[in-house]
């Protein structure tokens, strides 16, 4: 997989979606939502180039990405309860 920035054909796409988003979850000042956007070409997954947009802070995304892809593959176990 390449790194960089957005791929030239889909960044003025991506921003725009990025911002619609945004606006939409987040109307006025206070930002509640967080959000990302992923795309990739079909079929061009593994070693191919996949481009990324948020709203939020890289750290936090990086967190609730992992698990996501975590509750994906049933490693996550929610603890609950009142202990």
């Amino acid at each position: 997989m390449t790194h960089g920035p957005i791929q030239a054909d889909q960044r003025e796409l991506m921003n725009a979606i990025a911002r619609s988003l945004d606006d939409v979850f987040n109307p006025g000042e206070t930002r509640r939502i967080a959000f990302v956007v992923l795309t990739a070409k079909f079929g061009d997954y593994e070693g191919g180039r996949v481009n990324y947009i948020s709203n939020g802070e890289r750290a936090d995304i990086i967190c609730m990405m992992k698990e996501t892809i975590a509750r994906f593959e049933g490693r996550y176990i929610d603890q609950g309860g009142k202990a």
